[in-house]
């Protein structure tokens, strides 16, 4: 028989969210007190009344009356203390009596019934017995249940067997509802947190809010169902207990400070001689530590990415106190490492992995390894943890990121090494727990890509011990219809290796800006650009006129779409008008010339608005705030640093800073001046460039150009682009590998899109001393390149001086003449490499006839040059 639809919980807006109450439906509201329960109940029965309804209502519990006074119900009294078998049965005696006809049932608080039965299984026996009862008449049926009080021998049944269940929390006297289960009915927002304020029920969209108000939930110890007789749980009872009694004055501080150091070294850091180890050590307290193991699943470390982000987080609130009102609350989950081992073990992967070597088929290897790790299974009980967290983020997006043991680290970066995964977190709670489970197995096989393996080989560390913990986030941002998406996304540097101009103080620091998500500022796109930005001087660009500054400005944003369920990318106008109210002016600039232009055409509705940044960066404080938040990480660090970031507007004046992610930045020393010979002679300068140049300044003799030509490479077939990355990788990477190697040729190298560039890989280029990328294949040369990228990091921790050069720009110089006369060795050293002759020019200082190859490389002055020369003397 169909159900009855139209019935109501007393709530229409609520009604609305769930999708209506249907007759059947068993309604359990989880709360931390009862007086948050009371609303909703004085609603529920005042409904019965105004419909006609009857009102059954079964007293058994030591709390006040949940019926309201002076409303018509038929009460019966019953004591649990009879037990199990004649309460329910004098229970479904009642119902067997009032029959069908969408009766209306509240009970009182089912946790007291745990208490008087001593089991939270029985209680989950009763309710699975008696919730399918009430659905077979047709009734209607409201619960109460004490929040993170029970096992899951009592939630899990209650949550399995219930139509709907909803967690209720109060903040700040507004009541939120969260539904966690929503039996056979589907929206795009129901599974979001909602506010109740009057008669209305609405989706809270802004991560930050979000955030905010499920952090203050009281949470449980997420590892309910271990043994509390194990080490791991012991640990962590112990310190709880002993951090309990030291707020009230009774544990002393040698004590504490000895559980201190062993929490410490059960979740972030285990080598106390390790930098890392001190820096927690100083900031870390125990309650603070008490409160990511309070947010863990399973055992181990929380891995290189999460220590640095709750690290900087603690710097932060300890050193600039100021500022927490300015930073958006994290609710981050931990996936612990021993989870990542017991899944290899597990999945039959672990001897595979264990016997991998560096020989000729270590990629080949690896893959089939992936594939295995890929497909594999968890145990019921992590399944279960990861329900909960799914569970508690709703359908709020969730980003799930590696977080490995080696990552992150001062001296390894792994910077994009290692997957991040994003979650729309669309769909039913099965889909979305599927989905969820899929992006854990990603970050876990990323750990056999060529391109992580290649960085521990290069590194010396491919029998470092390596696991995989990981970070599950909630994706910083905001509902905009049926996009997801934050207003900036950025990384930035304490220190600034791009000195464009003579005004720009290095130590004070750079962003790397992007609207949307910030995987455009931290992936290199070669077919978009960002705001790179000079903490010095905010406003000041590395473009020049106007027409440059609109052609480099990013056009395309990455969101995540809710109805595609997936990470996209739109373009700029259509993401704007695709969302709600935006605070425009704050990112974007008219573009006042294309509007003129328009009219005269007699065009309407043209999109004109370009993404400059200007009034965030001149009418806000929030460069003030980023050079201080660098500022107080690399003091703390004594290193620089470098973050990922977003920001989020409240208003035009109020903003959260999301602070992500924090490491190292290793890029050592100081910039430095070179003195140039006066003058170099222009037929012996080969190339010479005017910026950008990124990395320490260099003096030095190269022993070793690869050229690749411009206008030969751009009429390649696709195919054919990456057999030369080949080519250029076996150059690169010979057995007898010279010196000092300098890498040359069009468009990007690295690329992704061949049609932009060399489609080299890091593998393939990490053993040059100089990259060198020249605007001669494509539409210019993009000012920023790929600064503040994965990519840029990759250079920076190989010690790879980072070279563009624009023909058409002052200072820059191809001499192709001299180029193009110099003796090419690449037939030499790679015999069947006779096709590309043309392409690939190999020069050898060896064979230049006594001469030498000279580059002179001033970051601080923006210039450098690579020329000929008998004899120089280069100077600092």
């Amino acid at each position: 028989m169909a159900k009855r639809t139209d019935l109501s919980c007393g709530i229409p807006a609520l009604d609305r969210v769930l999708g209506g109450v249907w007759s059947g439906d068993n309604i359990v509201l989880q709360v931390d007190d009862l007086q948050d329960f009371t609303p909703f109940v004085e609603r529920y029965c005042e409904y019965t009344r105004e419909a006609g309804r009857k009102l059954v209502y079964f007293r058994f519990a030591d709390h006040a009356a949940l019926l309201p006074q002076g409303l018509p119900a038929e009460v019966h009294e019953l004591d649990p203390a009879v037990g199990f078998e004649q309460f329910i049965s004098e229970i479904l005696t009642v119902i067997d009596r009032n029959g069908h006809d969408a009766v209306y049932y509240l009970f009182d608080c089912l946790s007291g019934l745990a208490a008087d039965w001593f089991s939270d299984r029985m209680l989950g026996n009763f309710f699975r017995l008696t919730c399918p009862y009430l659905y077979e008449y047709d009734t209607v049926a409201m619960f109460v249940l004490f929040r993170d009080v029970h096992t899951p021998l009592a939630t899990r049944a209650i949550h399995d067997t219930a139509q709907v269940v909803l967690d209720v929390f109060r903040s700040a006297d507004t009541l939120y509802v969260l539904p966690l289960k929503v039996f056979d009915r589907r929206s795009p927002t129901m599974y979001m947190l909602h506010s109740w304020e009057g008669e209305d029920v609405e989706p809270v969209t802004r991560s930050a809010i979000l955030a905010g108000i499920l952090s203050r939930s009281p949470q449980p110890w997420i590892d309910t169902n271990v043994d509390w007789s194990d080490p791991w749980t012991s640990a962590f009872v112990e310190a709880r207990e002993a951090f309990e009694a030291s707020e009230h004055g009774g544990a002393d501080d040698e004590y504490l400070a000895s559980l201190t150091t062993r929490l410490t070294k059960m979740l972030l850091s285990r080598d106390e001689n390790d930098e890392l180890f001190k820096l927690c050590a100083s900031y870390f307290t125990l309650g603070d530590l008490l409160a990511v193991g309070k947010r863990m699943i399973g055992t181990g470390l929380v891995g290189g990415k999460s220590v640095g982000m709750l690290l900087a987080r603690r710097i932060l609130a300890r050193e600039v106190p100021e500022l927490a009102e300015s930073l958006e609350i994290h609710d981050s989950f931990y996936v612990g490492s021993d989870v990542f081992y017991s899944y290899l073990v597990r999945n039959d992967c672990w001897w595979d992995r264990f016997r991998l070597r560096a020989d000729d088929e270590l990629f080949e290897r690896a893959a089939r390894i992936a594939d295995k790790i890929s497909s594999g299974s968890f145990p019921p009980v992590v399944v279960e943890q990861f329900r909960e967290i799914i569970d508690y983020f709703g359908q709020s997006p969730l980003i799930v990121r590696s977080s490995s043991l080696l990552e992150d680290a001062y001296g390894n970066s792994f910077s994009g090494k290692y997957e991040s995964v994003f979650c729309a977190n669309q769909g039913d709670p099965e889909q979305r727990l599927e989905a969820f489970i899929d992006a854990v197995r990603s970050v876990y096989a990323s750990t056999m890509s060529e391109e992580a393996l290649s960085y521990r080989l290069h590194r010396g560390l491919l029998h470092r011990d390596e696991q995989m913990a990981v970070l599950v986030q909630r994706v910083s941002g905001e509902f905009q219809g049926r996009l997801y998406y934050p207003h900036i996304g950025g990384v930035g540097y304490s220190f600034n290796p791009y000195v464009w101009n003579k005004s720009i103080d290095p130590r004070q620091g750079m962003l790397r800006l992007v609207f949307g998500l910030g995987t455009r500022a931290v992936d290199r796109h070669d077919d978009d650009y960002t705001r790179v930005v000079a903490l010095s001087a905010p406003m000041l660009r590395p473009e020049g006129s106007s027409d440059e500054v609109r052609k480099y400005s990013q056009k395309i944003v990455n969101v995540l779409d809710l109805e595609e369920n997936a990470h996209v990318s739109r373009s700029f106008e259509q993401v704007v008008r695709a969302s709600g109210p935006l605070l425009l002016e704050i990112f974007a600039s008219r573009d006042t010339a294309l509007e003129s232009r328009a009219r005269s055409a007699g065009l309407e509705d043209v999109f004109s608005q370009v993404l400059t940044f200007d009034r965030l960066l001149s009418d806000t404080d929030l460069p003030d705030r980023m050079r201080l938040i660098l500022e107080t990480l690399g003091k703390a660090y004594r290193h620089p640093v470098d973050i990922e970031f977003t920001v989020n507007f409240l208003d035009e004046e109020g903003y959260r800073i999301n602070l992500l992610q924090c490491r190292p930045f290793h890029f050592t020393g100081e910039l430095t001046h070179l003195r140039f010979p006066d003058p170099i002679p222009a037929d012996l300068v080969m190339i010479s460039t005017g910026g950008p140049l990124i990395g320490q300044s260099l003096a030095t003799e190269i022993d070793r150009l690869v050229y690749v030509v411009p206008e030969r490479y751009g009429v390649l077939p696709i195919e054919e682009r990456y057999a030369v990355a080949q080519l250029v990788g076996r150059i690169a990477n010979s057995e007898d590998r010279v010196r000092s190697v300098m890498l040359a040729g069009p468009g990007r190298w690295g690329t992704r899109m061949p049609e932009l560039g060399v489609p080299a890989t890091l593998s393939q280029i990490r053993n040059a001393r100089v990259l060198c990328e020249i605007a001669e294949m494509h539409a210019g040369l993009s000012p920023d390149l790929s600064l503040g990228t994965h990519f840029f990091n990759d250079l920076v921790d190989l010690g790879i001086l980072y070279v563009g050069v624009a023909p058409d720009r002052q200072g820059g110089i191809l001499n192709k003449s001299l180029l193009g006369e110099c003796p090419n060795a690449l037939v030499r050293l790679l015999p069947d490499s006779a096709a590309y002759a043309d392409v690939i020019r190999v020069i050898d200082a060896a064979d230049l006839g006594g001469r030498a190859m000279w580059l002179l490389a001033d970051t601080l002055e923006q210039r450098g040059v690579l020329f000929l020369s008998e004899a120089c003397a280069v100077g600092q």
